[in-house]
């Protein structure tokens, strides 16, 4: 009865959300490819920052963060410290200055600023290649979520979620997108903060998250993460406050990745086109930052809390194992997904979680199940859980929208409209931007339910790809007048192919039969590098390929386009 009773309630505010997003879409339809790439370019900047914070805020923050932050501790801050940093890079070195350039996309600026179709079309290049693998992540997101609250197999599962991304994406634009974003942001942070108050009165008696993350547990003295720091060490893993991702290096070049791959990213950086001004671009990018702050502060206490409640179910601090047979309700409904497994090693029949490999007997233990499975392990109300299933699925299929727009657009606007069929009428252009989309949610679709051997950390290498190739012809074209447009080009192939050679070296790609690229050095063979902190290498070298062939070549732009430099850099019209 209670997992009909769940299973219900599931469905009842999911489909609830989904109603209300296709009314917003019906009534914000674009009608002009305006509307449609720019929502018209007149949303207040506060529906604006709340609409970047669900553009922003994917199935990675919303699902895998928390989970990555309980599983790798300390090591975990990367996330938090990279993905917020990106914001201020992005309110302070390139918003206002892409909004007072007034066009419609980031490939538009990009082979303007460098008077070359062959810049916009490399920059496209590098938006579909970060783009899709971006929305790689938010597909399995959709898929998780629904497969296991609303025990559907996981294509179909994807399925449902392309159909509802196409009527609101398709129809509204840029427009329906963006206020069907606002009402996601309102069902995300709502979902995601109410178990987190829920965990933390039960363990600290603290009703705000943030503060029971540093404070005592009740009945105790001891504070929450010494407890846990002593409970995961008892077990093997390493101290939670304490434990980092690699090196210092590693942990520096991972944060720095992410940082500018933020800054970087077009579906983000397409939203500050959609204000009426400078100012109001400035203004829109510091709300994102609060509302994405809302949950980000939160994120720490809720993977803390997790991993907490994991250990104390399944592995009890003190006496027998648990009994395979005595497994809690919320595991044996996650053993249903294949996401969490057991084996039993040793024949005992009780379930063993320790570090050493060879003796752990929960042999798999996928991240992205913590946040979603949180509030089954605190057993929290029913409608909790189902507010969480809302929650993830409007994280995820916010941001599959948003990068859906970002990739239509550049193939309708940048490649048709601006190099291959110049003349095309706007009429045209808006239904061949619907097509596009169509097209592209169709190919989402696929690599979300066959995703490619390199896509393991699909959303951190999405983050390197941008840095490593958009953000430094982004910075270039702003801060430096001399950059010419063979510097520009070269810079950006030269940063995303080395990129993408290392992520393709680290897992065995091979180039010839029988043949793997790099094979014979250690998969991190740069300085200890993890692949997916590697962006920031490959946007020191797209930096340094253009200045290199800029010194090299002794060529300046023309007298207009440096103009256009300074006339983006001039604080004049900014009110």
């Amino acid at each position: 009865m209670m997992d009909l009773d769940l299973k219900t309630l599931t469905y009842i505010v999911v489909f609830s959300t989904f109603a209300m997003y296709f009314a917003i879409a019906w009534w914000a339809r674009a009608s002009t490819t305006s509307e449609f790439y720019v929502a018209g370019k007149g949303i207040h900047p506060i529906l604006n920052g709340m609409a970047t914070g669900a553009d922003w805020m994917s199935a990675a923050s919303f699902i895998s963060m928390a989970g990555l932050i309980a599983f790798l501790g300390y090591g975990g801050s990367v996330f938090l410290m990279g993905w917020t940093g990106g914001y201020v890079l992005l309110a302070m070195l390139l918003a206002p200055y892409l909004r007072k350039y007034g066009k419609y996309t980031v490939p538009e600026f990009i082979g303007d600023r460098y008077y070359s179709k062959l810049a916009r079309i490399v920059a496209v290049a590098c938006l579909i290649i970060a783009s899709l693998t971006y929305i790689i992540g938010q597909m399995k997101g959709v898929g998780v979520a629904f497969s296991r609250f609303l025990e559907v197999e996981f294509a179909l599962g994807l399925g449902i979620g392309m159909f509802v991304v196409w009527v609101y994406a398709v129809l509204g634009g840029m427009k329906g997108i963006t206020y069907t974003q606002i009402a996601q942001y309102c069902v995300l942070i709502f979902a995601y903060t109410v178990p987190a108050v829920f965990i933390s009165l039960q363990l600290t008696g603290e009703p705000i998250p943030q503060v029971g993350l540093g404070s005592k547990m009740i009945g105790t003295d001891m504070y929450l993460l010494d407890k846990l720091d002593l409970i995961v060490t008892d077990l093997g893993f390493k101290e939670y406050t304490t434990a980092k991702l690699g090196s210092t290096l590693n942990m520096f070049a991972y944060t720095l990745s992410l940082m500018i791959g933020t800054a970087g990213l077009p579906h983000v950086i397409m939203r500050f086109f959609t204000v009426s001004s400078v100012k109001a671009a400035r203004s829109s990018a510091g709300w994102a930052l609060v509302f994405i702050a809302l949950l980000y502060t939160v994120a720490p206490a809720v993977g803390a809390m997790a991993r907490l409640n994991l250990i104390n179910t399944i592995q009890p601090a003190a006496g027998e194992n648990l009994s395979y047979e005595q497994r809690p309700d919320w595991f044996k409904n996650w053993e249903k997904t294949g996401l969490l497994k057991f084996e039993d090693k040793n024949g005992d029949g009780k379930i063993q979680y320790v570090a050493d490999k060879d003796t752990n007997e929960m042999v798999k233990v996928d991240r992205d199940i913590m946040v979603l499975a949180n509030p089954e392990i605190a057993k929290l109300p029913n409608w909790v859980i189902a507010l969480v299933a809302a929650g993830g699925l409007a994280a995820a299929l916010s941001t599959a929208a948003g990068l859906l727009l970002a990739i239509s657009s550049s193939i309708s606007h940048d490649l048709m409209k601006g190099i291959l069929t110049p003349k095309i009428s706007e009429k045209t252009e808006l239904l061949s931007s619907r097509i596009v989309m169509t097209i592209a949610i169709l190919v989402a679709g696929y690599l979300g339910l066959n995703p490619p051997g390199f896509a393991a950390g699909t959303v951190a290498l999405a983050f390197g790809l941008a840095a490593s190739s958009i953000f430094p012809a982004l910075m270039m074209g702003i801060f430096s007048k001399k950059i010419t447009a063979t510097a520009a080009i070269a810079g950006m192939i030269a940063g995303i192919g080395v990129t993408l050679l290392y992520v393709f070296q680290h897992h065995g790609i091979m180039f010839i039969k029988g043949t793997e690229f790099l094979g014979s050095f250690d998969r991190n063979w740069f300085l200890g590098i993890d692949p997916k902190a590697f962006g920031a290498v490959g946007a020191l070298v797209n930096f340094g390929v253009a200045f290199l062939i800029q010194a090299i070549t002794s060529k300046q732009p023309p007298q207009h386009i440096q103009d256009m430099v300074d006339d983006i850099r001039v604080p004049r019209g900014s009110s």
